[in-house]
């Protein structure tokens, strides 16, 4: 059998403090990106993505990106050369298997060898095949719409009603269920509920109680919040967690 090249793949291991920002940035490489502690939230162009323990980020080559870490973060990362088989042609979140985790910790000791064609072997193949997650939120574009889209990340807990919502940004209730849907493709309600399941996904992350995280982001009750979190997961909180 003929020798194949040790592939173009460079791994990182990384730490970071609670709250670091990494400013906009890309990559000639497509890259895959763990946070092995820690939860990380990931803005790229008009989508936040959030990375909670249990999942990888892929970003294919050239495509721009910020990171912010919520919490200490120990980031594990693999940069594959754009030559290699492209796993997802888009951003994506995807389950890390016990398995790819390793691999993506074996890679980012840095020694190049033959055993690293079938690291990354198995690497494409566990992130092709990974269960891709519903882990990001639109960003948008009209700054009214974005200013309450904010609000309910920095304040998910806030029982403002749509009417509420409605007089604080100069809209009729009609006219901002209207711009709501354009600029998200959700309705109000919707918008909500999945910004206060992301944001208890960090709460989460963090060790809090499933029954402190669901008043945190302003469920009534925690069987409230369970079941919304299966609505949007389509798991309960802690198997959610429990993944990877």
């Amino acid at each position: 059998m003929p020798k194949r090249d040790v592939p173009n793949v460079v791994g990182l291991a990384s730490s970071y403090g609670a709250g670091t920002q990494i400013d906009a940035h890309s990559h000639t490489a497509h890259q895959i990106v763990h946070a092995i502690s820690g939860t990380m939230r990931v803005t790229v162009h008009d989508r936040m993505w959030f990375v909670p323990p249990g999942r990888a980020l892929w970003v294919p080559a050239q495509v721009q990106h910020a990171i912010q870490c919520i919490g200490s973060v120990e980031m594990r990362t693999a940069y594959l050369s754009p030559a290699c088989p492209t796993a997802h042609a888009q951003v994506c979140v995807v389950s890390v298997s016990r398995l790819m985790r390793e691999v993506l910790v074996r890679l980012a000791e840095g020694e190049q060898s033959e055993i690293t064609l079938l690291l990354v072997d198995v690497l494409l193949s566990e992130i092709s095949q990974g269960m891709i997650e519903p882990l990001s939120l639109p960003i948008p574009d009209d700054p009214r719409i974005a200013r309450m889209a904010r609000c309910f990340q920095t304040h998910p807990d806030d029982q403002a009603t749509l009417t509420q919502w409605a007089r604080r940004l100069g809209y009729s209730e009609r006219g901002l269920i209207r711009h709501v849907r354009t600029e998200t493709g959700m309705t109000f309600r919707e918008l909500r509920r999945l910004t206060r399941v992301m944001v208890a996904l960090e709460y989460l992350a963090n060790g809090q109680s499933v029954t402190a995280t669901a008043y945190d982001v302003g469920f009534e009750t925690p069987s409230a919040f369970i079941h919304a979190f299966r609505v949007v997961m389509g798991k309960t909180p802690r198997q959610f967690m429990a993944v990877g």
